[in-house]
């Protein structure tokens, strides 16, 4: 055979000498990383992916023993690797943590195959792996872009909400999120905030229930040095981090009554003063609020201030529970497995119809996040595409056969509740609660009336806090 004619010769990523140009210019091309290594585990190829990621030059890895380079986490003693060479067995999208260059972290999907020569004799192996932060990245970057679409429901109520927020967000008034654990309270702070002229600032969470009370104005407002023992240097506060972005106060009802003094002038002045410190800074944010609690109780039992509630309930807005909206568990589920297929780098098609009926017939006290907590625990002992009963959380399966969801007998019965549901969650504020269902208040009026459903002495409308927490008559 001519020369010119003759093959060329086989990559040296299957264990021979020369690499052919085309070869490697598509190997590099692929975005996963990929490397092989030869019967002593010395690696034979390393491509372009597999280079960023690790941050390891494709020189230095040439040659070296793959743990050596990967650092990962199964390298010894359970290298899948190791356990596809020795059985002819690949192993397909295992979630495992490698080590870069400096050190930090990397959670990848990896997958596993041999290398045989034409006699069909193993000369090493193969792996592939997928970086899950730059699929996570990527979401990020679609969340971006349509900030929406990170709640998916088909409730009326909810998508009223929705189509509200990106007016919510143009202004810088002081916006509240009410609602129980669980639903959605700060991904709605995080879409006004993405959907506000304050999008490329910062946006920084401060959770009031998660800090003790003698360390909450000093990480809220920063500190200077010697303010207190320990104080060495100055420290910026949330505030400051905040700046030109948005302060997400979530849990405020759990804030410390002392800082609520101090936030009041944050909210009405814009300014503040760091602990320790006595010049005044001026606050460039905007405040989003959350709670699970009910403020205006609080302020009439004295736990909550007066002035900060009505500072803060400029724009409010009421999260329903998942269980006042059971059609969204479907569609919450499928996106759900979207994201975690591609997060893992697993093929997760659905969930089986038993699966599926199951969790319809739970009235999820968690709200989203415990149906999201058990769709994970789902995800990862899935070992098909699709999930099944036995795939689920054996405490969830044993909470829904031993109590199972009380259904509406009637239409008349289920309305009557969504109904009596809104006006509890609304104080029993009848002109708030028909606000909240959409419809005018002579409307609810004939409701209640027909429905025979029955309210307390006082709504909503004659409860008022003093200025001690006193009702007044």
């Amino acid at each position: 055979m001519p020369k010119s004619l003759a093959p060329a010769a086989p990559p040296d990523c299957l264990g021979l000498e020369h690499a052919s140009e085309r070869f490697q210019l598509v190997l590099n091309s692929i975005s996963d990383g990929v490397f092989a290594v030869d019967a002593q585990w010395r690696i034979t190829c390393f491509n372009r992916a597999a280079s960023e990621s690790l941050g390891v030059p494709r020189e230095k890895a040439l040659g070296r023993q793959c743990r050596e380079v990967l650092r990962a986490n199964i390298c010894h003693g359970a290298c899948a690797l190791r356990y596809t060479m020795e059985t002819g067995i690949p192993v397909v999208n295992l979630s495992v943590t490698m080590q870069g260059a400096d050190g930090r972290p990397l959670p990848v999907a990896i997958s596993t195959a041999i290398l045989k020569d034409a006699k069909g004799r193993i000369i090493g192996g193969v792996e592939t792996f997928r970086d899950l932060n730059k699929v996570q990245a990527l979401i990020h970057q679609v969340e971006a872009l349509d900030p929406l679409n990170t709640i998916v429901t088909s409730d009326p109520q909810l998508k009223r909400l929705l189509e509200m927020l990106p007016t919510i967000a143009s202004s810088d008034t002081t916006a509240l999120i009410e609602g129980e654990s669980g639903t959605g309270k700060g991904l709605v702070a995080r879409a006004i905030h993405l959907l506000s002229p304050r999008k490329e600032g910062p946006f920084i969470t401060v959770n009031c229930g998660a800090l003790p009370e003698t360390l909450f104005e000093s990480e809220l407002f920063g500190y200077k040095a010697g303010a207190f023992t320990g104080a060495a240097k100055d420290k910026l506060g949330r505030v400051a981090l905040a700046d030109k972005g948005t302060l997400f106060l979530d849990e405020i009802g759990d804030m410390p009554l002392p800082a609520q003094v101090k936030v009041l002038r944050l909210l009405h002045e814009k300014v503040y003063e760091p602990l320790g410190g006595t010049q005044t800074l001026p606050a460039d944010v905007r405040i989003v609020a959350a709670t699970n609690k009910n403020l205006a109780q609080m302020v009439q039992e004295g736990r909550f201030r007066e002035d900060l509630f009505y500072r803060i309930n400029v724009i409010r807005i009421n999260m329903p529970p998942l269980r006042a909206r059971p059609n969204d568990v479907a569609l919450i589920a499928e996106r759900f497995l979207r994201q975690t297929a591609a997060k893992k780098g697993k093929r997760l098609d659905r969930l089986s119809r038993e699966a599926l009926a199951l969790l319809m017939q739970y009235d999820f006290p968690g709200n989203v996040r415990e149906l999201e907590n058990i769709l994970e625990y789902a995800c990862l002992f899935c070992a098909k595409p699709v999930i099944e009963v036995p795939d689920m959380p054996e405490w969830f399966r044993e909470r829904v056969a031993q109590a199972p969801l009380q259904r509406p007998s009637s239409l008349k019965e289920a309305e009557a509740g969504a109904i009596r549901d809104v006006l509890a969650r609304e104080g029993w504020n009848r002109s708030r609660a028909a606000v909240a269902l959409g419809i005018h208040k002579t409307t609810l009026h004939r409701k209640i009336k027909s429905l025979g459903i029955s309210l307390p002495r006082e709504d909503g409308r004659s409860r008022r806090a003093g200025p001690k927490g006193q009702k007044q008559p």
